[in-house]
């Protein structure tokens, strides 16, 4: 009978792995509603999903990297490099072929830019045993540098409608942008719960050693991670400034601490091993809910770092005490 009641003794850790980041939507929906004026409005609520579009994209490509134990803080530098060089490629293209072919040929140089920053990444890191995050530190300083220098400092416009309907236009009743998002969504779904690229990435980032002797090449899997982290970066990168209408090069700021607690408030742990996509998207509405929340509310723009440097702090503790909960459960 003992046995029987531990066996069915409630586990936080457990559970709040697979209802918690759920819970967590649901209340800040409720609380929202009911205390902050306009919130529920349809058109704030669409807001909510076009202004954090960018940031679920980049969460997508964060989650295979915080999986393996990495972490990337480039992202808003990355966005202003690949996102200006675009911009001013779309403009030369667009003087000597169809606006939409030049658009098409800017989002694939978009893709194989933040392939290379992914690929040089990746291989560095494996490489010389480099940590990721001085190393996306390093990409984050020399990409925004390059951004201002290409651009010299200034925003980039004049880019055809073609290009701008990636950010601004719909695809029937659907925001394109929102379409591009779930597409990556499905995409990245797929990569990490129905292929083998996915199970080595939760080997490598749950034991990388134990995942060595089973036969998997790790540094390998890193590598892919990052290549596919660049390519969504730079899906994101042309989105994000077709939805300004302008390449500016001091675009993204703060953008890789929200793809990054839109991972962590989603469930996947900052250790490595565990979490997923499912709950990214959620966690990146979490967070596009808060910035909405704080803006109707007009809270001044130092505390809303400071907020949200918090939102960072406890989504990390909770990830710890969690899995410390789970792993006391088992034993």
């Amino acid at each position: 009978m003992s046995k029987h009641n531990k066996e069915k003794r409630f586990n936080f850790g457990e559970f709040y792995g697979r209802w918690g980041t759920l819970m967590i939507l649901i209340i800040i929906v409720v609380l929202a509603s009911v205390f902050v004026p306009n919130f529920v409005k349809p058109r704030n609520l669409s807001n909510i999903l076009l202004q954090n579009g960018v940031v679920a994209m980049l969460a997508f490509g964060a989650t295979f990297i915080i999986i393996l134990g990495h972490t990337n803080i480039g992202y808003g530098s990355e966005l202003a490099f690949i996102g200006c060089i675009a911009c001013l490629l779309m403009i030369r293209l667009q003087e000597i072929m169809p606006p939409v072919l030049a658009a098409i040929i800017t989002v694939i140089a978009a893709i194989i830019i933040g392939l290379s920053i992914g690929a040089l990444s990746g291989y560095i890191i494996t490489k010389f045993n480099i940590p990721a995050f001085i190393m996306t530190l390093a990409i984050m300083t020399m990409a925004r540098g390059g951004a201002l220098l290409i651009t010299n400092g200034t925003p980039v416009s004049g880019m055809d409608a073609a290009f701008n309907w990636l950010g601004q236009g719909f695809i029937g009743p659907i925001p394109t942008s929102v379409a591009i998002m779930l597409v990556l969504f499905m995409i990245a779904w797929i990569l990490l719960n129905k292929t083998v690229f996915g199970r080595h990435i939760y080997a490598v980032g749950g034991n990388e050693n134990a995942a060595i002797a089973s036969g998997i090449k790790s540094k390998t899997v890193i590598k892919k991670a990052f290549l596919l982290d660049g390519a969504i970066t730079g899906i994101a990168a042309v989105v994000f400034m077709a939805r300004q209408a302008s390449g500016t090069p001091a675009g993204g700021l703060a953008y890789e601490f929200d793809a990054i607690t839109a991972v962590i408030v989603g469930g996947t742990s900052i250790a490595g091993g565990s979490g997923n996509v499912s709950g990214t998207i959620i966690g990146a509405i979490i967070v596009g809910i808060i910035n909405n929340v704080q803006n109707l509310l007009h809270v001044n723009t130092y505390w809303q770092q400071v907020i949200k440097g918090v939102v960072i702090l406890l989504a990390i503790i909770l990830d710890v005490v969690t899995k410390r909960a789970a792993e006391k459960a088992r034993k």
